[in-house]
């Protein structure tokens, strides 16, 4: 950036404070026995002189105090360990800035010279790998001058949505004592960390696991997911997580703690999943169904820190495990639960053409791949089973008589459908296991 500003020292300089709620003051507890503010560390070999201490002493519990050391790390009261002071305490450093936070800082110009400057322009930018971020301008109103020893302060915002190096870039042109005009810039960087990170585990269900990266517990206020248009999603919650009878509907405090409390993520590396069933949605036409789409849909997750200060992320795209869809599929609809040797049974199935044609007639049979006798389970009667033709993503129920000769657990395999029109075998039912009863 080229200004026609002479180089030397200026008399203004920014100095940047970054504005985050403060933290609880933890004090280490010092355990001692108050005897020991009174006396030396060696008072109570002494037995005459602790016998004496003893009689000058009026308080009760001054009374019971055991010199001899006993009792000195006992824990007399629940908040002795945990050393709060009852206090708050200013961040002492720029801390670690995370992606969905909003970034505020409190920004101050000083004018440590002997001289007043005049017609001051700020700006204030943040600076990204990306893109170039305006936060203030003050170039259609300047400031009218700033004082020796005086200050301009103003406070910036920005919704920080990139990860990795940003700057703060922190500008002034003014007119110093000799009317000369002067440019400064300063530069603040600080990087910033993704606070989340979230693994999924695509099978039946999708699930999330959401791990906690920052030094401070998270309380979760919303992690949804939003599915593409070809899904819908159903969140599977515990309801013995949270049961109704922890807060009594006529207790006092109803109406202060919520029915059910925010999932608290502890810092460094705590971790909580979330579990959700996805079924294809029933507004999409059954084409877009079966084209196999790999896009999921993506997460919508906020939270708060310990202190209130909100966070928001939107994750990318969750891409699923490409899904191969074959031209014809055929399930399984029901078994008998009971199932006698050598005696028929009926099993119903579903054959789904899932192509934009017609597909068939069909061959329904078992595969000749082995002798038929040698088989645990086989068509009972004839040996095909013949079925008219579907239409494009049409589907047909059917029933196939079957005989067990085998006791115990047994398999049906080699269900397979041959197209007559196309001279197309398809092997379409996975082994399935059965058990055979005696009669």
């Amino acid at each position: 950036m080229s200004t026609g500003a002479t180089q030397g020292p200026h008399s203004l300089a920014f100095r940047v404070m970054r504005l985050c709620k403060p933290s609880f003051h933890v004090d280490p507890p010092l355990r001692i026995d108050p005897f020991d503010l009174l006396s030396g560390e060696d008072f109570s070999d002494d037995p005459a002189s602790a016998s004496l201490l003893r009689r000058h002493v009026s308080s009760a519990d001054a009374l019971d105090s055991d010199l001899s050391y006993r009792n000195r790390f006992l824990i007399n009261h629940p908040t002795d360990p945990i050393g709060l002071s009852g206090l708050l305490l200013l961040p002492q450093s720029f801390g670690a800035i995370y992606l969905g936070e909003t970034f505020c800082s409190y920004i101050s110009v000083n004018n440590s010279s002997t001289s007043q400057v005049r017609d001051v322009t700020i700006k204030a930018e943040i600076q990204t790998e990306r893109q170039r971020i305006l936060l203030l301008d003050t170039s259609k109103s300047p400031v009218e001058s700033i004082r020796t020893g005086g200050r301009y302060d103003f406070i910036v915002e920005h919704d920080v949505k990139e990860l990795g190096a940003h700057t703060l870039v922190c500008s002034a042109l003014y007119n110093d004592a000799d009317g000369e005009r002067k440019y400064l810039p300063q530069f603040f960087k600080f990087v910033v960390a993704n606070p989340l990170s979230v693994r999924t585990k695509e099978t039946t269900f999708l699930e999330a696991c959401i791990e906690n990266h920052t030094k401070s517990n998270l309380f979760m206020d919303q992690v949804d997911f939003e599915p593409a248009k070809q899904w819908s999603a159903l969140r599977l919650h515990d309801d013995d997580l949270h049961p109704s009878s922890l807060v009594p509907p006529t207790s006092d405090l109803g109406g202060i703690i919520p029915p059910n409390p925010p999932v608290i993520i502890r810092s460094g590396g705590g971790i909580h999943n979330y579990l959700y069933k996805l079924v294809p949605s029933s507004d999409v036409s059954a084409q877009t169904k079966f084209q196999g789409s790999s896009i999921l849909g993506k997460f919508q997750i906020t939270w708060r820190t310990n202190l209130g200060e909100p966070g928001r992320l939107q994750t990318q795209q969750i891409l699923g495990a490409p899904v191969s869809r074959k031209e014809i599929n055929i399930r399984v609809v029901e078994v008998p639960t009971a199932i006698h040797l050598n005696r028929p049974f009926s099993a119903s199935l579903n054959l789904t053409n899932q192509t934009d044609r017609q597909l068939g007639p069909f061959e329904v049979s078992l595969s000749q791949d082995e002798s038929q006798m040698g088989k645990p389970v086989a068509i009972n009667g004839l040996q095909k089973l013949m079925l008219p033709r579907l239409e494009a993503f049409g589907s047909n129920d059917f029933q196939l008589n079957l005989i067990a000769s085998k006791l115990g657990v047994q398999k049906i395999a080699g269900i397979t459908a041959w197209d007559t029109r196309e001279k197309k075998t398809y092997e379409l039912v996975p082994e399935m296991e059965i058990f055979v009863e005696s009669d």
